[in-house]
């Protein structure tokens, strides 16, 4: 029995349609399950006629879900900034790409400054790439995303609402400009970025659209650029000079909302676990505090209360613009 057979009939099908599109009749040697991090996609590595593939099957679709990420996938591929695209289904929502194994980013030659510059030049080459189709404006789907947290009753009445007024003054300060739009990931944390032992690679590209150049910036540089030392390499890997001061303001604003993007995500996660009564406070625990609960095993990272946890700490960050809690490097 293959793990193929454990998916839904509609889906292996699908599979198999797009197996046989690809490796003809060659024997299939392997087929192994493939950690999708925070993804609902399941994700096989295919191993037939000496070559490895990556089988992906996307899961329930979002109510938010970008109906372009085929088209974004297909450009990122043909640039060379994604994996090779062998075949795509956009109706059963089925792809397969060329499978690379992923070495820690924390491994990368040259450290975090090596890191932070190849990360800017790859974000430039994405940018330079035939711009993706747009769906949403930035703000907008910030915005819907946390309208689901402020219903979902994770919180008591009235413990959101300066999140949401400190919301309200960003849009209205923070100016959209379609002109300067650009290709983008917009989900470009460590954990889709793919360190194959020799360069980079971005992955997984559910969320990818025309956007605000510095959406990609603002989440790169809350992940990897977190000192002002690697946020100036990074900075000038991606534009080719240091940013001047208007970029430099725009840029808080994006960070703001991306950091209540993530927030959203967080949040909405852990408001789907049962809770015994609604959160009163807003209160979050410093990156030391964090680093030592979980340390001490009093709280479980990928559970619904660290996320919660870390949705909350996310929020301070969008608040008060200290540090977030940061990604996984070792991805």
């Amino acid at each position: 029995m293959s793990d193929l057979d454990t998916l839904p009939p509609e889906q292996r099908d699908a599979a198999h349609v797009a197996l046989r599109e690809v490796i003809g009749a060659a024997t299939i040697d392997a087929v192994t399950p493939v950690s999708g991090g925070a993804t609902s996609a399941r994700l096989f590595r295919i191993d037939a006629g000496g070559k490895n593939y990556l089988l992906r099957i996307e899961g329930v679709p979002s109510p938010l879900r970008n109906p372009y990420q085929y088209v974004s996938l297909r450009i990122a591929a043909e640039a060379g900034i994604a994996p090779r695209l062998y075949y795509v289904d956009e109706t059963s929502r089925v792809a397969v790409m060329g499978f690379i194994q992923r070495q820690p980013l924390g491994r990368y030659p040259g450290g975090l400054p090596a890191l932070a510059k190849a990360l800017g030049e790859l974000l430039a080459r994405l940018q330079a790439t035939p711009t993706f189709p747009a769906f949403v404006r930035y703000p907008d789907i910030v915005a819907r995303l946390w309208a689901h947290v402020c219903r979902t009753g994770l919180f008591a009445p009235g413990v959101l609402d300066q999140c949401s007024e400190h919301l309200e003054r960003i849009r209205a300060a923070y100016v959209w400009d379609e002109a300067n739009s650009v290709s983008s990931h917009n989900d470009s944390l460590p954990a889709n970025i793919l360190f194959d032992g020799n360069r980079l690679w971005m992955i997984d590209w559910e969320s990818a659209y025309r956007t605000d150049p510095l959406v990609d910036l603002a989440i790169v540089g809350d992940s990897v650029a977190r000192t002002s030392e690697l946020e100036e390499i990074l900075h000038r890997a991606w534009l080719g000079r240091s940013p001047d001061e208007a970029p430099r303001a725009r840029l808080r604003f994006v960070r703001a909302l991306t950091r209540l993007y993530y927030a959203g995500v967080l949040l909405s996660a852990s408001a789907m676990a049962p809770r015994a009564a609604p959160d009163t406070s807003l209160a979050a625990p410093t990156l030391d505090e964090l680093a030592a609960a979980t340390s001490a095993g009093r709280l479980r990272i990928d559970t619904p209360a660290a996320k919660h946890v870390l949705g909350k700490m996310f929020l301070a960050s969008f608040l008060s613009d200290v540090a977030t809690p940061g990604f996984d490097l070792s991805v």
